[in-house]
């Protein structure tokens, strides 16, 4: 069974028909990576994943649970979209970081708010917010960030706060993590450093949805290519058809465009 099954997405804004029926299946530990020029649907499509946008058509299921189905009025309650928020992290192009709350702080917040509703929080509150703080610390590690915990955004490079990004995504163990362009907004030396934390994150077998623009990243790191154009898939398949050898004339000179002067 996959672990995401999106079928027929649509989504209008107005007049503008910005997805037209997008599906796709993900299993567990599999990376897609969704590339294609600006306007083409990409983020308009992971925003709809993330429950930020309402799809006006299509269905999204998570581990054989459909979360969004937009025939059944009962999958669109909004008391029920902040659960479902939960099955997926997004880091997104600007980092999103709270400038108030240090490294640490921004990822323990959510779920130190999440923790709140268990039914016995007041006596176990100590226990509770020492075992986040514990998770969050490690993750931090792993981001490579040990010596920031205690730094605001604003004491850390655009690198660094990307990785508290991601470590903050991953700390509520989502089922599939979501990346934004992720390097959008890097320099080319803080992009690889970036892009390195992602291949560690696919090498231990999370599963992942990223929009990129680093074709080389995603020929390297992804088990799917999804190339849209249009508000549709134009071609899908593994990173060696899709980007090595496209098939259709229009992925081709997308393509291209990365390979000239």
């Amino acid at each position: 069974m996959a672990i995401l099954d999106v079928k027929d997405i649509r989504k209008t804004f107005g007049r503008t028909e910005v997805l037209k029926g997008i599906s796709f299946s993900l299993d567990k530990g599999q990376v897609v990576s969704v590339i294609g020029s600006s306007g083409s649907g990409k983020t308009t499509l992971l925003r709809c994943l993330n429950f930020l946008e309402t799809p006006d058509g299509g269905s999204i299921a998570v581990n054989g649970e459909t979360l969004f189905d937009a025939a059944d009025p009962a999958t669109q309650r909004e008391a029920d979209i902040r659960r479902k928020r939960l099955h997926f992290g997004l880091v997104f192009q600007s980092f999103n970081l709270f400038p108030q709350y240090t490294a640490l702080e921004n990822v323990t917040l959510a779920g130190k708010l999440l923790v709140k509703e268990e039914p016995d929080y007041k006596a176990r509150k100590k226990e509770l917010f020492a075992k986040i703080d514990g998770e969050a610390r490690a993750l931090l590690a792993q981001m490579g960030l040990s010596d920031r915990i205690n730094n605001y955004p604003h004491q850390l490079s655009g690198g660094q706060q990307q990785r508290v990004a991601i470590a903050r995504a991953l700390a509520l163990r989502p089922d599939i993590l979501c990346f934004d362009e992720p390097t959008s907004a890097l320099d080319p030396e803080l992009t690889q450093e970036v892009l390195r934390v992602i291949r560690q994150l696919a090498d231990r077998q999370t599963t992942m949805v990223i929009v990129t623009h680093e074709m080389a990243f995603a020929r390297d790191v992804s088990t799917h290519v999804l190339f849209m154009d249009g508000g549709v898939v134009v071609e899908s398949g593994p990173p060696e058809q899709v980007i090595g050898a496209p098939t259709q004339e229009r992925t081709r000179r997308f393509l291209e465009s990365f390979t000239r002067p």
